[in-house]
């Protein structure tokens, strides 16, 4: 078996990138002839064109696009074990980190964590984009550093995870409401008027296959794309918001709260980030923090959940 030159890793990664010889060629500070030279030995080694001419440009080979994410990995890890080890310093960081979360998210631990990072980090800033959907491109793009949700068949599997805390939905009504008075049952659950959260334009989820299982359904008034409309709503009105417990808790604060009547699988509020940024000190220090203040703020909470 011939070996394997390692050293073309590289300027394959360059090449990938900038979908350029040109640009990858002013990438590692080589000539354009160089780089030309190795991109015909990795065509040769790959058996693959990789990149191949369009009008007066060049775009990538089905082979170049599936490894794209692979050799940029590859790269990554060899850096970090060749960069020196540095201290990371909090005093004297200075960066802006993106975190794409729901709004229940920025409002039960977003004061939190920001006063924590006021604190460590004084340098640090952090800007919150809202969550519309579960694709990974901005994690990929670098657009975002950090995503909360629930690991969904869109998510890239390179992405890393880890888990936050385990949550329920519970349904929540104004104070008053007539549910807040005696037992909730599956018929007096379904017999109300109901505000359902889809941001994938569903009318049929989870709680209504429940329901059906008990030969009942549910009269959905209005369909709202998140949680924060639907608790409102149901504030102002009769209508029964079905939420998240814990990623809703402020947001649900001075309403009347209870258990479904019916069972639905709980699950995990976790956090996304792109290997790339794995090894990196200040984003690891962050996702460590976000675990801690997401742990602290919780068990702070009293559980009102009747």
């Amino acid at each position: 078996m011939p070996t394997l030159d390692l050293n073309l890793l590289v300027p394959l990664d360059a090449l990938l990138t900038e979908g350029s010889v040109v640009a990858a060629a002013r990438r590692l500070q080589l000539s354009p002839s160089a780089m030309s030279r190795t991109l015909a030995r990795l065509r040769e080694v790959t058996g693959d064109p990789l990149l191949v001419r369009a009008g007066r440009g060049l775009v990538p080979t089905p082979r170049a696009l599936a490894l794209r994410e692979r050799v940029r990995q590859v790269v990554n890890d060899a850096e970090s074990v060749l960069r020196p080890a540095m201290k990371l310093d909090l005093q004297a960081l200075s960066r802006t980190f993106t975190l794409r979360t729901s709004e229940g998210f920025v409002e039960n631990f977003g004061p939190a964590l920001i006063a924590r990072v006021a604190r460590d980090a004084p340098g640090v800033q952090l800007r919150f984009l809202s969550k519309t959907n579960k694709d990974s491109t901005p994690l990929r793009d670098g657009t975002v550093d950090l995503e909360t949700g629930v690991t969904g068949k869109a998510m890239g599997p390179e992405i890393r995870t880890l888990g936050l805390f385990r949550d329920r939905h519970i349904g929540v009504v104004r104070k008053g409401h007539a549910l807040s008075k005696g037992k909730v049952t599956p018929a007096r659950y379904a017999a109300g008027q109901h505000v359902l959260v889809s941001r994938r334009d569903l009318d049929h989820g989870l709680v209504d296959e429940a329901l059906e299982t008990l030969g009942l359904k549910r009269q959905v008034l209005a369909t709202v794309g998140g949680f924060s409309p639907a608790i409102a709503l149901a504030r102002a009105s009769d209508m029964i918001a079905t939420v998240p417990e814990k990623h809703t808790y402020t947001l649900c604060e001075g309403m009347f709260r209870f258990a479904l009547p019916m069972t639905l699988p709980d699950f995990t509020v976790s956090l996304f980030w792109h290997p790339r940024l794995e090894a990196d000190p200040p984003h690891r220090w962050l996702r460590t923090l976000v675990r801690e203040v997401c742990g602290e703020t919780l068990a702070s909470k009293e559980n009102s959940v009747q």
